[in-house]
C-alpha cells in the first residue's frame, strides 16, 4: 500500500490557514518531551508499531472526518501508522522526512511600534528565532536561521530594500544564513568581535550604536554564552538579546568550551546578566531561540524585562550560587554543534544538507 505523504511546508501551511487536521506523534516518550509540533496529539507507539502491534492506534483519540498526518523521527514509522490508520477508513498522511524535515517550519509574529515594526520568524520546528526590522521600507535583518529564499521572498512581496544584517554571535545550533543573506543583496554584515570568521565583514565595536534611517542600535557586550556574545538595544524599547537571555531562561556557557572555560564564561554571563537587568523594566526581550516550539497563532515570543526579572529564578541569585547552579543544569550537548560552528566561522555550506546537520531541537537554555 502506498502511503501518502505531505512536507512540512504544506503542513504548516494547513497550521498557519487553521485548516482542521490532526497531528498525530508516535516518536519515543524522550523524543516528544524534547521537540513536537505545536497543537499535536501523542500516543507511545514507536516500539509496538515496528513489532507489528497496530493496535496501540486504538489507546488515542482521533477526532472524525479530518485528515491525520503521522510523524515520527525521519518519516519511516509514521507511514506504518498512516497505512495502518487508512485501513479503518481515516484520510492519513504521513509527514515526509519527519521531525528532520519538520525543521525548516516556519511561522511569524509581528510586533507595531511607532515608527518601525519588528517581524519574528520562528522556526517552530528548531526553535530558532529571528528578525526583521523594518522602518520606512527600510529593512534590517537580526540571526537570519531561514534559508536565504524565505526573506528574500518577504522582502520582495512587501516591496523592502535591505540595508544591513546582523549577527548577536557565533551560532552553534543551527546554520547562520547572514553571510549568504548579505552577499545576496550586496549589503554590510555586521558581526561582534572578536571571533574567528574567515570572511569579510563589519566589527561591531562594543558600546557602538548603529544608525539605520530612524532607527537607533546600541551594541551591549554580553559575553558567556559565547565570548564574543552581544545584544542590541533598538531605540531604548527593544533588546535584542541573542543567547544571552530568553523569556524564561538564561542562556549555557558550555559550548565548546571544558570546565574551567565553563565557569569562567557563566561568571561572565552573570555579570552580563546584571548589565541587562540595569536597563529600563518595560523594555521589550527578543530572544534568539525559544525551548518551546512557537505555536502558530501570531502571538510573539517576547516579555518585558520586568517579567523575565520576576520569572527567571537565576537572575535572583548571588554570583557563586548562579555560577554553580548553571554548571550543575547543563543540559546534554547538542548534536553537530562543532560542525556547525565550523561552518558558521567558514560561512560556506556548499559540501553539505542542512538538514543532516540542524536536525533535532535547540538546547541553548539553562532553566
Amino acid at each position: 500500500m502506498e502511503t501518502p505523504e505531505i512536507n512540512a511546508t504544506t503542513l504548516s501551511d494547513w497550521l498557519e490557514s487553521g485548516k482542521k487536521v490532526t497531528v498525530l506523534d508516535v516518536r519515543p516518550k524522550e523524543q516528544r518531551e524534547e521537540w513536537h509540533i505545536p497543537g499535536s496529539i501523542y500516543v507511545d507507539a514507536y516500539k509496538r508499531l515496528n513489532a507489528g502491534d497496530a493496535s496501540v492506534l486504538d489507546e488515542v483519540t482521533i477526532p472524525a472526518n479530518i485528515p491525520v498526518v503521522t510523524v515520527c523521527s525521519a518519516g519511516r514509522t509514521s507511514r506504518i501508522a498512516a497505512n495502518e490508520l487508512k485501513k479503518k477508513g481515516i484520510e492519513a498522511y504521513s509527514l515526509e522526512n519527519g521531525m528532520k524535515g519538520w525543521s525548516f517550519a516556519w511561522n511569524s509574529a509581528l510586533i507595531e511600534f511607532a515608527n518601525y515594526t519588528v517581524i519574528q520568524l520562528r522556526r517552530t520546528g528548531k526553535g530558532c528565532l529571528s528578525y526583521i526590522i523594518i522602518s520606512n521600507k527600510e529593512a534590517n535583518i537580526i540571526d537570519a536561521s531561514l534559508p536565504v529564499e524565505v526573506y528574500e521572498n518577504i522582502l520582495k512581496e512587501s516591496g523592502w530594500n535591505l540595508n544591513a544584517v546582523l549577527e548577536t554571535h557565533i551560532h552553534a545550533d543551527h546554520l547562520s544564513r547572514s553571510k549568504q543573506l548579505a552577499e545576496r543583496f550586496n549589503v554590510e554584515l555586521f558581526l561582534p568581535i572578536p571571533n574567528k570568521v574567515t570572511f569579510p565583514y563589519q566589527p561591531l565595536e562594543p558600546g557602538q550604536t548603529l544608525t539605520f534611517n530612524k532607527l537607533s542600535v546600541k551594541v551591549i557586550p554580553t559575553p558567556g554564552h559565547t565570548k564574543e556574545s552581544v545584544s542590541f538595544l533598538l531605540n531604548n524599547e527593544v533588546l535584542f538579546t541573542g543567547d544571552t537571555l530568553f523569556t524564561n531562561s538564561v542562556g549555557r556557557p558550555d559550548l565548546k568550551a571544558d570546565y574551567g572555560e565553563a565557569k569562567q564564561r557563566a561568571e561572565l554571563l552573570y555579570d552580563s546578566l546584571q548589565v541587562l537587568k540595569t536597563l529600563n523594566d518595560s523594555i521589550i526581550v527578543l530572544p534568539a531561540h525559544t525551548n518551546i516550539p512557537a505555536a502558530f497563532d501570531h502571538k510573539p515570543i517576547m516579555a518585558t524585562l520586568n517579567e523575565i526579572k520576576k520569572n527567571v529564578h537565576l537572575l535572583n541569585l548571588s554570583k557563586s550560587e548562579f555560577t554553580e547552579t548553571i554548571l550543575a543544569k547543563l543540559p546534554p550537548t547538542p548534536a553537530n554543534f562543532l560542525e556547525i560552528v565550523e561552518k558558521n566561522l567558514q560561512g560556506d555550506f556548499s559540501d553539505i544538507n542542512p538538514s543532516d546537520l540542524e536536525a533535532g531541537a535547540n538546547r541553548c537554555a539553562i532553566n
